[in-house]
């Protein structure tokens, strides 16, 4: 690789930098090497391990605010997120099934309990990403899926990620984390906003020093994208429900099939308290190619009537050069993989164009300021993603706001923070550890706009919770989801997105008052119909009517069109079943003229339709005067899924007077606020 030497026509900041680093950021090896072919990426002690992903089977952050909007669509770009979700159907191809993305390795149960046991020193930083197999020192790695029998300690190993891209440090004293701004571009613009210093890593880590307010372009060659296998998912049980998991493991070995338990998530220390996100997944042994994988899905379906997922496994690394250009566009260094950008003052980064809502009607660009820090990183398609390393009350501030009204009651915004804080944390190790970064900026993960979203209102409930979480009577860290109108009822967890319930995380009437004796949604039809129900997000100031009663028509060719995939002909019956305590539903039967079948899933139902606005709801046929079908109507309650914080109602419930700290106790059940650090 050479470095091309700028002309006279760029600007006198660009040329200092350029001359400073002329022969900085020659570096020798332009061309990708040649990845082992089906070699697992090795974790922090050499040993080949899991990177495991989330499927998009949560769409926590379904924020009220004016650019939140509803649940993930990962579904629609598995290429781009690496996590897929599934209309898991007899007769269907299983083509939007569900995923969990990582590379090989599996624990024993054994194994997997004997680091379930607490970590004897769990205090500060730990490393989220180690693939050099260091951390900061005195600072303990974290493992989601180490292989190793003999390391008990999880706090004692790195989490296996593709490279030493996502790192949590703690810098100031709280972590900084790796959120993905955008991805699959080809080139990015970015400028400095005060010195920047952009590393290019490998052999003397060689560095471009650059004034403020310059210009500069990365673009992607000779990318190549990740090589994937997959396994199916069976089942997910808690980290210590070693009973059910091994109930599980025989049962299914019954059945002659042969399976394995794997955990994943993490367990990491934060100033002396200890983080333990993991859960036991089981995992059909065999592996496929993802496509293969589907068809299996669907085969497990008919056989066994099992709701799988997708657990997709990286067997060889995307790569690319980087090629950086000046403001006049000639080449001035390459990196392999990655680039590093930083302000030492802080002073972040203005980017270009930056892409959000991908697969939304809201889908655009827009140019962006963030604080923190840059990762320029090849992506799982071979392309180029921008990563925003944060630090975590900074991310917030760019968070929160996007996720709820800034105007709201400061109460609600307090506890917006709190939820906020406590759903980061608890994602780590569990979404994207097969890409470059641990959360991404939509609602897959949380809506974030760096330093453009910010409003004084939220962040002054940031800095007046400043590292505070919430804890369950155990002392483990609530995963504290929140959507944006409950309807009058929350729901359980595992009703919506399956896997194991979670004490904190039961559904409850929202209803506040004189509450006298209202109906429950076990009798839906007069639930919804109840136009006096003293639910919080109904009597809320920012309550939309809209949202928490509503009506929704489809033409029977609208529903045939929609439903076609599922190759049933055309449908003559529609029936949501299988209940959770707030009515909704998580299994859709559909009868056509050519055969029947079930979608499972709380969102998959709504994806079919558009994204409903939640599936508490019911379904009628709607016919001409001569008895023909001539369209379906739903009739429902409540915008997002419904667990954990009712956004709206959190509103209602500031505005009756309640303080953050009641409020969250009521939506977490009985789970308490606490600093973290």
């Amino acid at each position: 690789m050479t470095a091309r030497r700028c002309d006279s026509t760029v600007s006198p900041p660009v040329l200092h930098a350029v001359r400073f680093v002329i022969a900085a950021v020659l570096i020798s090896a332009c061309a990708a090497p040649q990845p082992a072919t089906d070699v697992p990426r090795a974790s922090a002690v050499g040993q080949p391990s899991v990177q495991v992903t989330e499927a998009s089977r949560r769409a926590a952050g379904e924020g009220v605010g004016d650019t939140a909007t509803e649940e993930d669509d990962a579904a629609e770009r598995p290429a781009r997120t690496g996590a897929s979700s599934s209309t898991t159907t007899e007769g269907g191809d299983a083509a939007e099934r569900p995923t969990r993305s990582g590379t090989s390795g599996l624990d024993s149960v054994d194994d997997a309990a004997a680091r379930s046991r607490p970590a004897e020193n769990t205090v500060g930083a730990v490393s989220a990403s180690t693939g050099s197999g260091t951390s900061a020192p005195g600072r303990n790695a974290t493992s989601s899926a180490d292989t190793t029998p003999s390391v008990e300690d999880p706090l004692a190993q790195g989490i296996p990620t593709p490279g030493d891209l996502k790192r949590l440090d703690f810098r100031g004293g709280e972590p900084r984390v790796p959120v993905r701004l955008m991805e699959g571009r080809r080139e990015v613009i970015f400028s400095p906003r005060g010195r920047m210093r952009l590393r290019f890593g490998g052999p003397g880590d060689k560095v471009l020093d650059a004034a403020a307010g310059t210009r500069w372009m990365v673009r992607v060659t000779q990318g190549a994208p990740a090589v994937l296998s997959a396994r199916v998912q069976l089942a997910e049980f808690r980290i210590a429900d070693r009973a059910g998991m091994q109930a599980a493991l025989e049962s299914w070995r019954a059945k002659g099939l042969a399976v394995r338990p794997q955990v994943l998530g993490t367990v990491y220390g934060i100033a002396g308290k200890v983080i333990d996100n993991r859960r036991t997944l089981l995992l059909l042994d065999e592996v496929f190619t993802p496509e293969a994988a589907g068809r299996k899905q669907t085969e497990l379906l008919r056989s066994h009537g099992a709701q799988t997922m997708l657990f997709e496994e990286v067997r060889t690394p995307a790569s690319a050069i980087l090629e950086v250009r000046d403001e006049s566009g000639g080449v001035v260094g390459m990196a392999q993989d990655r680039l590093d950008a930083e302000t030492p003052d802080g002073a972040g980064f203005d980017v270009r164009q930056v892409e959000f809502g991908v697969g939304y009607d809201f889908h655009g660009f827009e140019d962006r300021t963030f604080r923190g820090a840059l990762q320029l990183v090849v992506d799982r398609a071979g392309l180029l993603a921008v990563v925003n390393v944060v630090p975590l009350e900074d991310l917030l501030k760019g968070l929160v706001p996007a996720e709820i009204f800034a105007r709201a009651h400061t109460e609600a915004l307090k506890a917006q923070a709190v939820t906020a804080r406590g759903e980061v944390l608890a994602k780590v190790g569990i979404k994207h550890l097969a890409d470059p970064y641990l959360l991404c900026s939509e609602q897959h993960c949380a809506v974030y706009r760096g330093r453009t979203g910010e409003a004084a209102s939220t962040t002054a409930a940031v800095l007046a919770t400043r590292g505070e979480g919430l804890f369950n009577d155990e002392g483990r860290l609530v995963d504290s989801v929140y959507s944006a109108v409950c309807g009058g009822h929350t729901e359980d967890n595992d009703v919506v997105w399956g896997g194991p319930p979670d004490p904190s995380l039961r559904g409850r009437p929202d209803v506040i008052g004189p509450v006298g004796n209202p109906p429950l949604p076990a009798n839906l039809e007069r639930w919804l119909t109840t136009s006096n129900l003293p639910a919080a997000c109904r009597l809320s100031s920012f309550a939309q009517p809209s949202k928490f009663r509503w009506e929704k028509r489809f033409t029977a060719e609208q529903v045939d069109a929609r439903l076609k995939k599922l190759g049933v002909g055309r449908v003559q019956a529609l029936a949501l079943t299988d209940r959770g305590v707030s009515g909704r539903a998580s299994v859709l039967s559909v009868s056509g003229d050519k055969g029947a079948t079930q979608v499972r899933g709380e969102l998959n139902i709504r994806r079919l339709f558009g994204m409903l606005n939640s599936s508490m709801a019911v379904v009628e046929a709607e016919r001409d005067a001569e008895g023909r079908l001539t369209g379906w109507l739903f009739r429902g309650g409540g915008w997002g899924h419904g667990v954990g914080m009712c956004q709206t109602g959190a509103i209602g419930r500031a505005e009756a007077g309640q303080r953050y700290q009641d409020i969250l106790r009521h939506y977490f059940n009985g789970a308490e606020v606490a600093p973290i650090y």
